[in-house]
């Protein structure tokens, strides 16, 4: 079998159940972006589980008929308090670098991609956990990158208004 259908050359794509929309949907725009984070996580390594949830909520928002449990966002809520517990007080905003600023990369793709789902209304209605996971996923990511600088000695750099 080809990779290639065809039809998406007229700017069209398929959803779940077979519904088309054009590439530049609200709901394409989205998946796209999940894809991108997906992807840049893949690069980074080590995320194999949350890379699944990303499929998973991919398949959401593409019309599979599922729920995304709140006890995935609890348990990203239990990491972040356990890293957040070792790291030394935030005094300003950081400016994304260090040893993981792959990881600040992979947070600003997830906003991204929260700012893209927040424009289907229709999700937020029938599955609010999606867009909760994601805002924890983007704390979490942050948090990590911050641990992770911390622990190899790395200074982060505070942001100062010049």
């Amino acid at each position: 079998m080809a990779i290639y259908t065809k039809k998406g050359d007229r700017g069209e794509t398929g959803l779940i159940g077979g519904k088309r929309l054009f590439k530049n949907s609200p709901i394409i725009h989205a998946l796209g972006s999940i894809d991108e984070v997906n992807s840049w996580l893949g690069v980074v390594g080590g995320f194999k589980n949350i890379q699944r949830d990303l499929m998973t909520i991919s398949s959401i928002l593409a019309g599979a008929k599922l729920i995304f449990p709140l006890s995935k966002t609890k348990d990203l809520e239990k990491k972040i308090d356990k890293l957040e517990k070792k790291l030394p007080k935030l005094t300003g905003f950081i400016i994304p670098s260090g040893s993981d600023a792959k990881l600040h990369f992979a947070r600003a793709l997830i906003r991204r991609t929260e700012r893209s789902i927040v424009a289907i209304p229709k999700i937020l209605h029938t599955n609010p956990n999606i867009l909760r996971h994601l805002n924890r996923l983007s704390d979490y990511l942050y948090i990590l990158a911050r641990y992770i600088n911390f622990k190899k000695g790395t200074k982060e750099k505070i942001w100062k208004l010049s």
